[in-house]
């Protein structure tokens, strides 16, 4: 892929569902100057001094933020920010009451802008606030994160957590809310530290697990593994060609199901590794390393483990041969990411934990399982699997424990 024409890259996206409405997702080098200048050509309405309430993780850079600052008042807009602690725990109904007072006090119309700029978390928590807000006011995302750009800022899915008897639960109050524009600079990936990259990597290492049930880039697996080491050294290039190939995957996927309806795949294929993951993500003990210090897991981190999990748990269900099952995980231990991990809860426990995923349809656990029985059989295609056998999942689990 060559990118000497034009400044980025540009991936429509066409949720297949009414009323939402397409919106393109552009992804270029520094293209965060243009911000100001690019939500004013999306809006419905635009005027004099408008109002543009922007959600900011409180730990960016602050060119990063004076950027996006700086280009919203060039266009005209009168701009209010709202620093956001970007934790797991931070992301509530009360942290999403307090920007909604906030975005109230600026008497913000139908057609003023949300503009989440940070991670995935502020993404959600912004996504949120602009879906409930006068019953939904456009939200513009600008992605800073791999995991955001490649993932969670595409597909308008918004949701908060709620603590519960049985723990936190994440992203269960929330919301399809498709954005207006995505605008990914892949400059802002220089600051983010080596851990929070690679976590970001798992996702795009699952993408490549599943693209070609959707035929599409089915060569990104085999793409991102040869790569590795240019993403990991942030090679500007690369990374942009990372985040248009998976975000064109992600986006075949919102096509053919954009309110995961579907009960046999579609956007439920996404979930690959999840429901393993979201059963160990919130054990605030486990250590992607051996040090105890670097306790808790990050999300693509517990993505890592629970792709490795299910491609455990496929091969014992003779879904996946086993070959393709320690394949998979030497590509995640060669991208710097755990693939077993210490102090893992018993199997009852752990089970228990997934009976309570969102992602269960009647009480009935649903496994994403990679599909490739034979030895040379090539990756990329996945299936779900309906109350999967309580032998499978287990395997999965004991290919974690070390």
């Amino acid at each position: 892929m060559t990118h000497a024409a034009t400044d980025h890259d540009t991936v429509r996206v066409t949720p297949g569902a009414i009323p939402e409405a397409p919106y393109d997702v552009r992804i270029g080098h520094g293209i965060l100057a243009s911000l100001g200048e690019s939500v004013a050509r999306v809006l419905p309405r635009k005027r004099r001094n408008q109002p543009a309430f922007l959600v900011v993780d409180d730990k960016l850079p602050d060119q990063i933020v004076s950027t996006a600052t700086l280009s919203l008042e060039a266009a005209g807009f009168a701009v209010t920010s709202a620093d956001v602690a970007a934790s797991e725990t931070n992301k509530t109904l009360a942290s999403a009451t307090l920007l909604l007072r906030q975005l109230a006090s600026t008497r913000a119309e139908r057609t003023d802008p949300v503009i989440a700029l940070g991670g995935g978390m502020i993404g959600d928590l912004a996504g949120f606030v602009a879906a409930t807000y006068k019953r939904g006011v456009p939200i513009i995302q600008c992605p800073t994160t791999l995991l955001s750009m490649v993932d969670a800022s595409v597909g308008g899915k918004t949701a908060v957590n709620i603590k519960t008897d049985t723990g936190l639960k994440k992203n269960i109050v929330g919301a399809f809310w498709q954005p207006t524009l995505v605008l990914a600079d892949v400059a802002a990936l220089a600051s983010l530290p080596a851990r929070t990259l690679r976590a970001g990597l798992a996702e795009c290492l699952k993408h490549g697990l599943l693209c070609a049930t959707f035929d599409i880039e089915t060569d990104l697996f085999d793409w991102t593994t040869t790569h590795v080491r240019k993403i990991l050294a942030k090679d500007a290039a690369t990374l942009r060609e990372l985040v248009t190939r998976n975000v064109r995957t992600k986006a075949a996927v919102v096509h053919t199901d954009p309110h995961e309806l579907d009960p046999n795949g579609g956007r439920a294929i996404l979930n690959l590794g999840h429901t393993y993951a979201h059963a160990i993500e919130p054990i605030a003990q486990l250590s992607p390393t051996a040090d105890p210090a670097d306790a808790p897991l990050q999300h693509g981190e517990a993505v890592a483990l629970g792709v490795v999990a299910a491609a455990h748990a496929s091969a014992a269900l003779g879904a996946f041969h086993v070959e393709h099952a320690e394949l998979i995980r030497a590509a995640f231990a060669e991208a710097g990411l755990p693939t077993r991990v210490r102090a893992l809860p018993s199997d009852d426990a752990l089970l228990e934990a997934m009976s309570h995923d969102k992602k269960a349809s009647g009480g009935v656990l649903r496994l994403i399982a990679l599909d490739a029985p034979k030895s040379g059989d090539a990756l990329g295609r996945c299936r779900v699997v309906n109350d999967p056998p309580r032998a499978a999942i287990v395997a999965g689990w004991d290919a974690l424990r070390g």
